[in-house]
């Protein structure tokens, strides 16, 4: 007997390759290199890793264009124009959104938490805080999520399709509780996001197992030749094609497979909000195109009713809620519900400038998510203090207690511990700093009061607190900061769809190829939502440059007036994944022919 050699073409598996390859280096960079320098190996070793995707990319793509596409590892994998498209995006958009996760505000601080496994409040969360401790396993978990994005929009079988979605899925249910303040919010959103998308694989395994069951085959050519040809199993061909669809429209966050989305978007760290809003979107709808248009087109008749009724109710239900929601991040969650139900005109379009309208709508709208969510992080609350020596004594309270139920972590951080308990003076209110309680658990607690009895005097200025993500918190930002919010209006301004930007043209793409398609009344809808969710974008714009602080009209007395929000200085990194998004986003919106062109002359896909 003799081993035959398998035939891979590893170079068309090069971009897949060197990001979870990063990823595992990254797991053994926690395992082995010195916390000192841990944080900085990571952020290099994960930027040069996507950096090294998108070249990749890049190298691949004549050769592609020339052939068409390669079927790797025996059809499991699909090398086609489409997949590299999507790759590009993919990486281009997490590369961007490393740099918002990377960023520090001034005070040193990230988005993670100290210690992801501590109780939100306890003891051993203040005593990591305390000694500094960073969760830079983010870095490879990130990798670890983008390397099955990669692979989804490009599997060739069900069974390929599913470990993808496991890959992807796993390290965003992680990341989600990772917050480091609203710990409580955070692992409710997590565990949320857990319970709701394992119930979502288990249906999408089970029209795998019903698909198989009905053509013999995972492999997604099989089975398109078994729908034309079977007979007699039309109820296993239609239950498993709509448990499978049913798995992809919940990663894109379609109704009535919507639910976890805001809640999620809210609790989750901001940057990882923004890498979940635009990567995950990328490689899901990548993969519904994939099945719908190769596996089960001759199926139209039957799921067009089907995948219309969820595109209109996606548009207005995102549209409708998203009018009432007072939370930015919400705002801005059914917002993408809202754009999901915008994309999926394309995708039920069924026609091949669809897959190019498709795709140039999840750059566009990627770009402008990631540098939304980049705003919403450093824009924040500033607390008031009560002076007095009671805050101190809480202060110190809080840390002795600490120390005292951790003294590992106490050793390790007992230099920072004296420093922050010589400089504690203040109490900062609603976070029950000087109770002993984490910042930020979510819990309020009531002021500590002074040696006779009284409250201190509350100061007018306090320290920076998490992100100020109420609406109200906002108005008179364009005032303050007129730059940043400039920027964001321009992002708002790309999600309504208003000419020459990139939303704009994003729409006008996939509009049209549902007019091509014959889905002219989702068309129609979709316009209407278009106009109907407008209002909620400019009234925020409308908050941030012409309202007071305080409510009402602008007046010049208001440049006196502290604002509700500060917008907080930080290492950089995000200001510079922010600039890049705009940049995009004005450039694929007064310059989109070259983009459209580019993605049109590959946007075929092999059977």
């Amino acid at each position: 007997m003799s081993f035959t050699v398998p035939d891979i073409a590893w170079a068309q598996l090069a971009p897949v390759l060197i990001v979870l390859g990063a990823a595992v280096v990254g797991v053994l960079v926690e395992a082995l290199v010195p916390r000192r320098v841990r944080r900085v190996v990571q952020l290099t070793l994960t930027l040069v890793a996507l950096a090294a995707a998108v070249v990749a990319v890049a190298a691949l793509w004549n050769g592609v264009a020339d052939t068409g596409g390669t079927e790797v590892l025996g059809g499991s994998l699909l090398v086609d124009g489409p997949t590299l498209v999507l790759w590009a995006i993919t990486a281009v958009l997490a590369l961007l959104a490393v740099l918002v996760i990377a960023d520090r505000t001034a005070t040193g601080e990230d988005a993670f938490a100290p210690q992801g496994a501590a109780v939100p409040g306890s003891g051993y969360e203040e005593a990591a805080r305390a000694a500094g401790l960073e969760q830079t396993e983010v870095y490879p978990l990130v990798l670890f999520a983008t390397g099955g994005m990669l692979i989804f929009p490009a599997t060739g079988d069900l069974l390929t399709l599913f470990v993808a979605l496991e890959v992807l899925s796993l390290p965003l249910y992680l990341l989600t509780g990772l917050s480091r303040r609203r710990r409580l919010l955070s692992q409710e959103a997590s565990m949320k996001y857990f319970l709701l998308g394992s119930f979502a694989s288990a249906l999408l395994l089970f029209g795998i197992a019903l698909l198989y069951g009905f053509s013999g085959s995972l492999r997604y050519a099989e089975i398109a030749e078994a729908v034309r040809t079977v007979t007699g199993m039309d109820g296993l061909l239609l239950a498993g094609s709509l448990l499978v669809l049913a798995g992809l429209l919940f990663k894109v966050g379609a109704v009535p497979f919507h639910s976890w989305t805001p809640d999620v978007y809210q609790g989750a760290p901001t940057p990882i909000t923004g890498f979940m809003a635009a990567c995950t979107k990328v490689a899901a709808f990548g993969a519904l195109v994939r099945v719908f248009y190769t596996v089960v087109p001759d199926l139209r008749w039957d799921l067009e009713p089907v995948m219309w009724t969820v595109a209109i109710a996606t548009m207005a239900v995102g549209t409708v809620v998203a009018l009432v929601q007072t939370d930015v991040k919400r705002v801005l969650a059914y917002s993408s519900i809202a754009h999901a139900g915008f994309v999926l005109t394309g995708v039920v379009a069924l026609v091949q400038s669809g897959i190019t309208a498709v795709l140039f709508y999840l750059l566009a709208y990627g770009a402008a998510t990631v540098g939304a969510f980049g705003i919403v992080s450093l824009v924040r609350e500033r607390g008031a203090v009560r002076s007095g020596a009671a805050g101190a004594v809480g202060a110190a309270g809080a840390a002795g207690a600490a120390g005292a139920r951790v003294p590992a972590l106490a050793a390790a951080g007992s230099s920072a511990r004296a420093g922050a308990s010589a400089g504690s003076t203040a109490d900062v209110v609603g976070t029950g700093a000087g109770a002993g309680a984490g910042a930020g658990d979510g819990v309020d607690r009531p002021a500590v009061a002074g040696a006779d009895g009284e409250e201190p005097p509350v100061e007018a200025e306090g320290p920076i607190l998490g992100e100020a993500t109420h609406l109200s918190q906002w108005a008179g930002l364009g005032r303050t900061n007129p730059v940043l919010a400039t920027t964001f209006a321009l992002f708002l301004l790309s999600f309504a769809g208003i000419p020459l930007t990139a939303g704009f043209t994003g729409k006008f793409a996939v509009f049209s190829a549902a007019v091509e398609g014959g889905a002219w009344p989702l068309a129609v809808v979709g316009v209407l939502a278009s106009a109907a969710a407008a209002f909620f974008y400019v009234r925020i714009i409308v908050l941030m440059f012409f309202t007071s602080p305080h409510g009402g009209p602008r007046d010049d007395a208001d440049d006196e007036a502290r604002p509700g929000a500060v917008v907080v200085a930080s290492q950089g990194f995000a200001v510079v994944a922010i600039g890049a998004c705009a940049v995009l986003t004005v450039l694929l919106g007064v310059l989109p022919g070259p983009v459209l062109d580019a993605v049109a002359g590959v946007a075929q896909l092999l059977p």
